[in-house]
């Protein structure tokens, strides 16, 4: 025999049902006409099998005022955004590793945008991943603040709400995960933009103000998507990681917390003894440094983060006999490896988060130094690249350097920690050269007047490159180990297994 449903819990589940995407068929045909999912979608894909606590469901839009409430149930559900502590990537972790804390912005509801008690519900959330210490995953849909919320009668100007401060202040030594589709303005984008990872779908705009302010500025008119479009986004390094749709955007949303939520078991990899052959034989050419990067860490484990902006340094996460690391490396196949200013932001930002979240950095180093002269100075070389150093300094995780083969100036050591003797393991190749500068302009630099001294251009060329083999046999790898300048020269075939053995003796965190 059944017992009568109480009409509370009838009540409750009426107006739980108002809300949902089979109650609101015309907001999902919307979604769907542009190709887009719903969030709840997004949601239930971000989960998997994982389980989910909402907060703040039966939340709508403070217009009491000027709307029909049961209007408002159906038309504004959680004020636009959806929030709880869900399980994600359960499927690989114990409950305690996969939670985590999640905001999805529903952009069909009022466009997404920021009300009331939408930003109550997401420092509500944001207090309990700071208590609990739980990454972040914020997808950031939505036009940005309200102006029609009409309950609200003790605010002017709602300036002194606390939704911003808390994300940017944000610290839990976890990851802030944000994934973008479509429209995102305002003060949406705010939230985009201080997010540690930043995942952008190609459907994206993505910028400080919408059409209408800069319209109400006085700064012309625009279409949406001629706002911070995607491809600008990305280049500008706005974006991390560009993907095709919101599939894609939540399927690297776990892929990339994946490597915060703990260690899994040790990794297959590619056969190392190829590395051997990895580098030219003429040190002047350049190599695909991404290949190496693929054989010596676990198989398909690597991810890369902001790939066309900066490109002469390469960031992104991989993990090293199951453990997660950092990756920075020079790639010599752009500028020839040496730093500019965009990649000196880029390897700057990549080492502040590895460093706040605990993740360990292995360096591959082979740069000629920082760029300079001119067009580099008019870039502000001076405060980006010394704000690099500042970065690397105040690493607190351990740092493996392994120099691939040229390692000169200050670039060099500002890409592993900004000095020689700051990282617990620094291992060089046998091509491995070093030097306080380029070598051929210490040459023309140190031997100017001998140079100079010989009238006969053959003549002089010989000298030069006689000077030249001179300094590369005194800075060669071999040399720099014998004056302990690093610790080893090791074959490049056994790379991965030294890295591991370093990194397992590795202290977790200096003091």
């Amino acid at each position: 025999m059944t017992s009568k449903e109480r009409s509370s819990l009838r009540e409750l589940r009426e107006r739980v049902a108002r809300g949902s995407d089979a109650a609101r068929p015309d907001a999902v045909e919307r979604r769907r006409k542009k190709g887009f999912r719903t969030a709840r979608e997004n949601l239930e894909d971000l989960l998997g099998s994982g389980s989910f606590v909402e907060y703040g469901a039966l939340a709508v839009a403070a217009q009491r005022q000027r709307r029909d409430y049961v209007e408002l149930q159906q038309e504004t559900p959680g004020d636009g955004v959806i929030t709880g502590i869900g399980d994600v990537n359960s499927e690989h972790f114990a409950s305690g590793e996969a939670r985590t804390a999640l905001i999805v912005y529903d952009y069909s509801v009022l466009a997404g945008t920021q009300g009331f008690f939408h930003h109550a519900k997401i420092d509500r959330l944001l207090s309990i991943a700071s208590r609990q210490r739980l990454p972040v995953i914020m997808y950031t849909e939505g036009g940005g603040g309200r102006p029609g919320d009409t309950d609200v009668t003790t605010q002017i100007a709602g300036l002194n709400v606390d939704t911003f401060a808390r994300w940017a202040s944000l610290n839990t030594g976890m990851p802030r995960i944000v994934v973008n589709n479509g429209y995102c303005f305002a003060g949406n984008a705010a939230l985009f933009g201080a997010g540690d990872i930043r995942i952008a779908t190609k459907a994206s705009s993505i910028g400080m103000a919408g059409p209408a302010m800069i319209e109400g500025g006085g700064l012309g008119s625009f279409r949406p998507d001629e706002i911070g479009p995607a491809d600008t986004q990305w280049r500008n390094g706005v974006i991390d990681v560009l993907v095709e749709n919101e599939a894609d955007a939540t399927a690297m949303a776990k892929r990339l917390l994946w490597y915060f939520q703990g260690d899994v078991p040790p990794g297959n990899a590619q056969d190392q003894r190829p590395l051997r052959d990895a580098l030219p034989e003429d040190r002047r050419w350049g190599y695909p440094v991404r290949d190496i990067i693929e054989r010596l860490f676990d198989l398909e484990s690597f991810t890369e983060l902001r790939r066309v902006f900066g490109r002469s340094v390469i960031t992104g996460f991989a993990r090293l006999g199951g453990r997660a690391v950092g990756v920075l490396a020079s790639d010599c196949q752009q500028l020839g490896g040496a730093v500019d200013s965009e990649a000196s932001d880029k390897a700057s930002r990549f080492l502040n988060l590895c460093n706040r979240t605990g993740i360990p950095v292995v360096s591959l180093v082979d740069t000629p130094g920082f760029m300079v002269g001119p067009d580099s100075e008019s870039a502000a070389a001076v405060h980006r690249m010394s704000a690099l150093f500042e970065s690397a300094a105040s690493m607190r995780v351990p740092i493996l350097a392994v120099f691939l083969r040229k390692a000169y100036g200050l670039g060099a050591m500002a890409l592993v920690g900004g000095s020689f003797a700051v990282p617990d393991f620094a291992a060089a190749w046998p091509t491995g050269e070093f030097g306080g500068m380029g070598l051929e302009g210490a040459v023309r630099l140190g031997f100017r007047k001998e140079l100079e001294a010989v009238s006969d251009g053959e003549e002089r060329q010989q000298l030069f490159d006689k000077l030249l083999g001179q300094l590369y046999d005194k800075g060669k790898a071999l040399e720099a180990a014998a004056h302990l300048e690093i610790d080893a020269v090791i074959d490049p075939a056994d790379t991965r297994e030294q890295l591991i053995h370093a990194l397992y003796h590795a202290p977790a965190t200096k003091h």
